[in-house]
This record gives structure tokens, sequence and C-alpha cells, in this order.
């Protein structure tokens, strides 16, 4: 079997059509879709096209897919573009969103059991990086069994050991920190190979794309901020480094 697991999307439909033409996620056995979905400039039509994938996706509810259930709730949420997006969201987009599970599992041959999550497995805002200490990769799996943990969140993609559980970040297909282009991993449990991938995009039709699309009131400064320009990925670890809490 092999997987390819999208991740952090943020409703960039753009990015995600890309993705998904790519011959080696058009012929996976399974697509993973580990959270942050819709929110985002183009949520409804991201939405339907994740949907069109039929029984071929896993779904993983990851937090800010959490908040536009909450936002249509009643709640308030800091970000301008999840408050937009909740309230652009059909009655059974926002039904699909609420009932999300928080984790899935899968026996994936030489991975052995890998267990799909967010951000960590206790939590769907949990910071973890790729340089966290081993005492905090510890406490953020202890009581897990699983062979595998894949997860996303910090949109960064990595692969690394944390005491012989291998941990796997595709990345962010839509918001990416670090690189630009749209991120994703493809797991092979044939073979057990990690394939770290980048759908490349012309960030300025992207661009274009997201601006004719979408009526956010500031879709220029989503624009300018995460599609014609990326954040430094050393930039986002000092900033989520202090929630990691560099326990160790």
């Amino acid at each position: 079997m092999r997987i390819a697991v999208l991740s952090d999307v943020h409703g960039v439909l753009p990015a995600l059509e890309a993705v998904l033409a790519e011959p080696d996620v058009a012929g996976a056995d399974l697509i993973v879709l580990t959270g942050d979905l819709a929110a985002g400039p183009m949520p409804v039509e991201t939405l339907d096209l994740l949907v069109s994938l039929g029984e071929r996706a896993l779904w993983v509810n990851g937090n800010a897919d959490r908040e536009l259930v909450q936002i249509t709730r009643g709640e308030t949420c800091e970000y301008a573009v999840s408050r937009w997006a909740a309230g652009q969201l059909r009655d059974d987009q926002v039904e699909l969103l609420a009932g999300l599970p928080d984790r899935q599992v899968v026996e994936l041959g030489r991975f052995g059991t890998t267990l799909f999550v967010h951000a960590t497995p206790r939590s769907d805002e949990e910071m973890v990086l790729v340089d966290s200490s081993l005492e905090r990769w510890g406490e953020v799996l202890a009581g897990e069994s699983a062979d595998t943990v894949v997860l996303g969140h910090t949109h960064m993609p990595f692969v690394r050991l944390a005491d012989r559980v291998l941990v796997v970040n595709p990345g962010s297909v839509g918001m990416p920190y670090g690189r630009p282009g749209a991120h994703w991993a493809l797991l092979d449990g044939e073979s057990g190979a990690v394939t770290l991938r980048c759908t490349p995009l012309d960030a300025a039709r992207v661009g274009e794309r997201l601006v004719a699309g979408s009526s956010f009131e500031d879709i220029e400064g989503f624009v300018a901020a995460y599609v014609t320009s990326v954040y430094s990925d050393a930039e986002a670890l000092r900033v989520f480094g202090a929630a990691d809490t560099r326990a160790g």
C-alpha cells in the first residue's frame, strides 16, 4: 500500500489541485488528510474537492477545522480568514468538519502500526518540532504504541526518529514555511520509504486565482503573506519553540 499524506491545505484550492494531479497522489491507495483543510480563502471549493475523493481519503481533524465549527456556533477566533471562512461553509460542510476523527490508524507494511494525527496524539494544537528534544518527544508520545506517527500543524516537513518511533511531517500544501511550493509526503508500505515531496507552483498565478475566486476582504494581504512570499523556517522555529517548551 502507498499512502499520500496532505496536510494544512488552508483553503488554497490551486495548491490542492496541483498536488492531487501528481501521478503519485493520483495513484496512491489512500490519501490521508491530516487536518487544517478549509480555513483559508476558498473553503467551500476545497472541501468539495476533498469530498470528491470518496473512500480513498482518510480525514483527520485539525485545530483550524475545529475552530471553524466553533465559530459557526457563536465562539470567537483571532484569525480573520477563519471567521470569514466559517461564514462561507454550507451546513453539510460544517457537519462534515464537526464529525472528523482526531486520529486514524493504518497497518502499513514496513511502517507497522501508523498513527495519523494533526499536531500530536493528545492535542490538535500542541507544538512539537524537528529539533524538539527526545524528552519532549517522549512526553507527547507517552502511552502510544504506534511504530510510525504522521502529523502536521507546524507547516514544516521533516522525518526523524524519536526513540525508535518514526515521525513524519509532510509540511503544508497551502501555507508552507521554509520553501515555496505545495508540500506533501508519500509513504510506501512495501519498501518502507518515506519521500517528502514538493509540487512546484506558479505563485503569481495562484495568487491571481485566489484574488479572483475569493471574497475574503483581505485576500490580497493573505496572498502577499502566504503565496507570493514564504515565511522562513528559522523564524517559525524560533516562534514555535516557545510553545514547544523545549522540555529537557
